[in-house]
């Protein structure tokens, strides 16, 4: 017999060390996240990984209570489809950015360690959690070196008047430059200067860096900066 088969059978030992690993796991992950300041945070990461291997014990417990008369991958569906409440609490919505995808994200996937750690999947709930700590370390250096050659570039841009939107575009067509996407906020109450937010790609001709400086020294730009 196998360590996997060993792990899914119905002992106190094996409930006692599905749930373990699931605390350490989802602390794990937490850990990662909460080191850089990220949303989450270890107490949530294991609380999620623990409720959700409970809930797939249950449901293993029912399916031996009950037999027959359970489907074990219904409350494990519910639990993929219901964690994501707490993980839209973690998203921020700025007017220059989006933060929280990925804690939203870490969230999410620490109830699918804690359901195969349920299960007795312990040996699949250990090694997503050492590749996802170990991308969430490797990708972002990856994105720096790939970015800094990007040529197309998001901006945020606040203006005088709602006239510097077109000069603006305008001045990056008539420059070779291809508008990916822009959008433009009037301001609220008290505000005075619009905000503009522009995708654009920089053709190769142009110096990326002395092209943005001269954009950002136009008639009615306020200040300019790159997201």
């Amino acid at each position: 017999m196998t360590i996997q088969m060993q792990l899914t059978e119905w002992t106190m030992e094996n409930l006692i060390l599905r749930l373990v690993v699931a605390m350490v796991l989802g602390s794990l992950i937490g850990i990662d996240r909460g080191a850089k300041k990220r949303g989450g945070g270890a107490r949530t990461d294991a609380a999620v990984c623990m409720g959700a291997a409970m809930v797939m014990m249950t449901a293993q417990y029912m399916d031996f209570a009950f037999p027959g008369k359970t489907d074990i991958s219904r409350m494990a569906a519910q639990v993929i489809s219901g964690v994501g409440f707490l993980g839209a609490g973690s998203i921020i919505v700025s007017g220059r950015q989006v933060k929280g995808l990925t804690s939203a994200a870490s969230i999410w996937i620490c109830a699918c360690v804690g359901l195969a750690a349920g299960i007795g999947f312990v040996d699949g709930a250990v090694l997503v959690t050492v590749i996802l700590l170990a991308g969430l370390h490797i990708i972002p250096l990856l994105e720096e070196r790939v970015y800094q050659h990007s040529r197309y570039v998001r901006l945020y841009i606040e203006a005088q008047t709602n006239h510097t939107a077109p000069v603006l575009i305008h001045r990056m067509r008539a420059d070779g430059c291809k508008i990916d996407m822009y959008d433009v906020e009037k301001p609220g109450a008290g505000g005075q200067s619009f905000t503009i937010l522009i995708t654009i790609y920089i053709p190769r001709s142009l110096d990326k860096s002395s092209y943005l400086k001269s954009l950002a020294q136009m008639e009615g730009v306020l200040s300019l900066d790159v997201l």
